[in-house]
């Protein structure tokens, strides 16, 4: 036999008994209510003592064994919340983790209180070193860390991979009748953590302008990420799956705009590449023509200038999930403006600052769709509202059925899952 596992509550119960635990401790006599510390891992006040509880239960469950493993203390956050989560015996009474002097949640014992935590999980350890699998309970944690709750890779962009073969098939919209099998997530379980998994697909309506005038419009989604090109560029070595701009005399009866709309798509050289890697969107110019990005509303105005200039030949952030999320958990309170989601690109000119962005040659408009169904959802106070489920167009994604509550949660979930990362981190 090996050695047994503690359960989260009668483990949790002793520490607070205890009282050992800096901020850890009952709040009511009843000793049904009790306050954990939930400080931001990059406070500036932020100290070890504020997350020894994280680092005890990983230490528990044999997950870290101090001077064999490294520190993590992101995982060991998420873990430990990931654990709480599954108790219907206790849910979350106040969050008050945004609280710049304390920042803690207080959790709540539901039905009969603490109740008899005296039996321990005899289940046995199979590793014989503790792992965080050795016990029937904590499976479905495995297999949630292998997807999401993993360490974070280090910061910086990875370099870019090169495009597969054979290309994929352009999406109008992911099938709902044959998802990827992946495995079952409880209802407490996050559903949007998976737009944070490495490696997960997300979908991309592309839209390109000529003058103002929609010539191109394509749904796709690739794990590589897209290049937009002006011709036919094969360079397997490129990063991205290519997407070629439609020649300007399709859909142009301007001679002289023809031109030079052809003359901007030729200095595209190998294109303009855009790819995501963990909560951000990298883009990099691959050849001689200059282009200007922004996040904005679906139509620019007058007077909005650029958010920077995509780099050439280096990857720059171009969008981070982060912020959108914290803007989207205001407007699903009411007291927020719908957070901006779509990347205009503006090639071969400059910012159309102070003029119409119709009079820009070419212009591109890129929208993640799975952020537009964020915001429709917001809209509407809930998926249940949308027919009962809702799309969030990315691989390995199956119709989520959430109540407006259970949509702030997870959202704010979300946002305390990428509190660790600072700019750039992917």
């Amino acid at each position: 036999m090996g050695t047994p596992k503690p359960r989260i509550l009668p483990w949790l119960v002793s520490q607070l008994d205890l009282g050992q635990l800096e901020g850890v401790a009952w709040v009511n006599e009843s000793r049904t209510r009790f306050r954990i510390p939930w400080k931001h891992g990059l406070r500036q006040d932020a100290q070890e003592e504020d997350f020894r509880i994280f680092q005890a239960w990983a230490e528990a469950t044999g997950a870290y064994v101090p001077g064999r493993d490294k520190p993590d203390l992101p995982t060991w956050k998420r873990n430990f919340r990931s654990a709480l989560n599954r108790k219907d015996g206790l849910c979350l009474a106040e969050d008050r983790s945004k609280d710049p002097h304390d920042p803690h949640k207080i959790y709540e014992f539901v039905n009969s209180g603490v109740g008899d935590f005296s039996q321990p999980d005899t289940s046995p350890d199979t590793n014989g070193g503790g792992s965080t699998s050795d016990t029937q309970e904590n499976i479905l944690d495995e297999l949630l860390g292998n997807m999401v709750l993993a360490p974070l890779p280090d910061p910086g962009p990875p370099s870019l991979a090169v495009a597969p073969e054979p290309c994929p098939q352009p999406l109008r919209s992911p099938s709902l009748d044959n998802p990827t099998p992946f495995p079952n997530l409880e209802p407490s379980e996050n559903p949007l953590k998976r737009l944070l998994v490495l490696g997960e697909e997300w979908e991309f309506e592309v839209t390109a302008f000529y003058r103002g005038r929609q010539v191109f419009q394509q749904t796709i989604s690739c794990p590589e990420g897209l290049r937009l090109v002006g011709s036919e560029v094969r360079d397997r070595r490129l990063p991205g799956w290519p997407i070629t701009l439609p020649d300007p005399g399709i859909s142009l009866t301007d001679r002289g705009v023809m031109s030079y709309v052809r003359h901007v798509l030729s200095s595209l050289g190998g294109g303009l590449a855009l790819r995501r890697a963990g909560q951000w969107l990298w883009a990099q110019r691959l050849g001689h023509c200059h282009t200007y990005w922004a996040v904005s509303e679906e139509l620019l105005n007058s007077g909005h200038g650029p958010d920077g200039e995509v780099p050439k030949d280096k990857e720059g952030g171009v969008f981070d999930l982060r912020p959108f999320i914290v803007d989207l958990i205001t407007f699903t309170e009411g007291s927020g403006r719908s957070p901006r989601y779509a990347l205009w690109f503006c090639v071969g000119e400059s910012w159309p600052q102070d003029q119409p962005w119709t009079k820009r040659l070419v212009m591109v408009k890129v929208v993640p769709t799975c952020l537009r169904a964020l915001v429709e959802i917001a809209r509407v106070g809930g998926a249940s509202s949308l027919e009962n489920t809702v799309d969030l167009h990315i691989s390995n994604s199956h119709p989520l059925s959430l109540t407006s509550d259970q949509y702030k949660a997870y959202l704010q979930d979300l946002v305390e899952d990428m509190d660790f990362q600072g700019p750039g981190e992917t």
